[in-house]
C-alpha cells in the first residue's frame, strides 16, 4: 500500500467533507476514492470519517490524525527539494583546487559568486599544483580543480578556460628593461628562474619548447616555487624569469616588460572526473571561475592601460605556478 498517495487523498477528503468534491478535485471517480479511504482506515486500524445521511465529518481518530499528516506530507516535499537541490549540486562540499599562486581578490570574488549561486554549498577551496590536482581528481581526492594547460584530458571534463599572456621579469638594471617589449631571442645567454617541473609538467615543457623555438636556449635552469622567492633570484641577477605584470611591478627592483609576439600564453581552466560520479556542482563551479578570471583580467587592463603603454598588458593571477 503506498501510504503517502493514501494520505494525501485523505487530506482532500478532510478539507471537502464531501467525497464526490473530493473525488472531482482528485480527477478521479467517488467509487475508487472510497475504497482508498477505507483500505487506509484498515490500515490504520480506525476509522477516520464519521459517515452518516447528514454528511461527512472527522472522527476522533481522523481530526488527531489530519494535523499529523500535513506535517508528515509537508516534509516529505521538504525531502524532495532536498535531494533535488543536492542532486543539482545546491547542497553539500565542493572539494575544490586552485593553484597556489591564486590571487586574494580571485578567491575572494570566486567565492562571493559561489555563494550567490549555491548559497548552501560549502566549497572547500585548497591550495594544489596542476600535477597534484590531477592525481586528487584521478584518485576522488578532489571534485573540481583549476589547472595550468596543457594536461592530459582523458579522464576529465574540461571547462572554459582563460588565455592569459606572460611577459618577462627582468633586473631593474638590465639593458632589456628600457626596451617597450621584449622578445624570447632577446634573452639569449640569460639564465631563467621557472617553476619546478613537478608542478605542472607540460606547461613547464611547453615554456621550454617555446623559448628553444624562438632562440632563447637558457643558461643555467633554476627552479622557484613561490613568487617572492623568484623576484629575489630576479633581483640578485640569477636570472630572468616569466610572469603577470601585476606581481612583477609590486618589486621595484625588477622590471616587467612584454614579450613580443606573445609567445607564452598561461590557459587556466576548470578540470572535473568524467563519469556518473563526478559532483553536480564541478561543471557550475569551473563555469563561475573562468568568468571571475575574465572580469578580473579585463579589470586589471583598464587599470594598468591608463598608466602603461598598450603593449603592457597585465594580468589577474600573480607570478605563474603550477
Amino acid at each position: 500500500m503506498d501510504l503517502l498517495r493514501h494520505l494525501r487523498l485523505f487530506v482532500t477528503v478532510a478539507d471537502e467533507l464531501h467525497f464526490s468534491r473530493a473525488a472531482e478535485r482528485l480527477g478521479m471517480a467517488q467509487p475508487p476514492l472510497s475504497q482508498a479511504i477505507r483500505r487506509l482506515e484498515g490500515e490504520l486500524g480506525a476509522e477516520l470519517f464519521d459517515r452518516s445521511q447528514r454528511g461527512v465529518r472527522l472522527s476522533a481518530a481522523g481530526a488527531a490524525l489530519l494535523e499529523e499528516t500535513h506535517e508528515l506530507l509537508a516534509r516529505e516535499e521538504r525531502l524532495r527539494t532536498l535531494a533535488r537541490r543536492a542532486a543539482d549540486g545546491g547542497l553539500g562540499t565542493l572539494r575544490a583546487g586552485v593553484p597556489p599562486d591564486t590571487t586574494a581578490a580571485v578567491l575572494s570574488a570566486l567565492l562571493s559568486a559561489c555563494a550567490e549561486h549555491a548559497p548552501e554549498l560549502s566549497v572547500d577551496l585548497q591550495e594544489v599544483t596542476t600535477a597534484e590536482q590531477l592525481r586528487l581528481l584521478a584518485s576522488g581526492g578532489l571534485d573540481v580543480g583549476l589547472v595550468h594547460h596543457p594536461v592530459d584530458a582523458t579522464e576529465l571534463r574540461l571547462g572554459p578556460d582563460v588565455p592569459l599572456d606572460l611577459g618577462v621579469v627582468l633586473p631593474r638594471t638590465s639593458p632589456l628593461a628600457r626596451l617597450p617589449e621584449v622578445s624570447l631571442g632577446d634573452l639569449a645567454g640569460h639564465d631563467l628562474v621557472l617553476f619546478p617541473r613537478a608542478h605542472a609538467p607540460d606547461w613547464h615543457d611547453r615554456v621550454l619548447d617555446v623559448c628553444r623555438a624562438e632562440g632563447f636556449v637558457p643558461g643555467r635552469l633554476r627552479h622557484a616555487s613561490n613568487p617572492e622567492f623568484l623576484l629575489a633570484l630576479v633581483t640578485a641577477g640569477h636570472g630572468v624569469a616569466f610572469a603577470q605584470g601585476p606581481a612583477a611591478r609590486k618589486e621595484p627592483r625588477v622590471a616587467w616588460s612584454p614579450l613580443a609576439g606573445r609567445p607564452l600564453t598561461l590557459r587556466i581552466g576548470g578540470a572535473w572526473p568524467a563519469g556518473r560520479g563526478a559532483h553536480p556542482a564541478a561543471r557550475r563551479f569551473a563555469e563561475l571561475a573562468a568568468e571571475v578570471l575574465a572580469r578580473h583580467h579585463a579589470a586589471a587592463s583598464r587599470r594598468e592601460g591608463a598608466a602603461h603603454p598598450p603593449d603592457d598588458t597585465p594580468r589577474p593571477w600573480s607570478v605563474v605556478y603550477g
